[in-house]
């Protein structure tokens, strides 16, 4: 499951709140560790919930 973080500003208060959208993603080698930064792109239907794949682990987690 891969998380994706975003910072909108309230229309309102003007105030910027940090929203997350999680995305179920197909890793093929299974190299990907908890924490890591991965490249993701859309893809066919892989499963029920399952639409997207990892391209790349741009960074390691530390």
């Amino acid at each position: 499951v891969v998380r994706v973080q975003t910072l909108k500003e309230h229309r309102k208060y003007k105030k910027h709140i940090q929203q997350s959208t999680r995305f179920k993603a197909h890793d093929e080698q299974n190299q990907c560790k908890v924490g890591d930064r991965v490249r993701i792109m859309e893809t066919r239907p892989l499963s029920h919930d399952k639409r997207w794949r990892v391209v790349a682990i741009v960074e390691k987690a530390k």
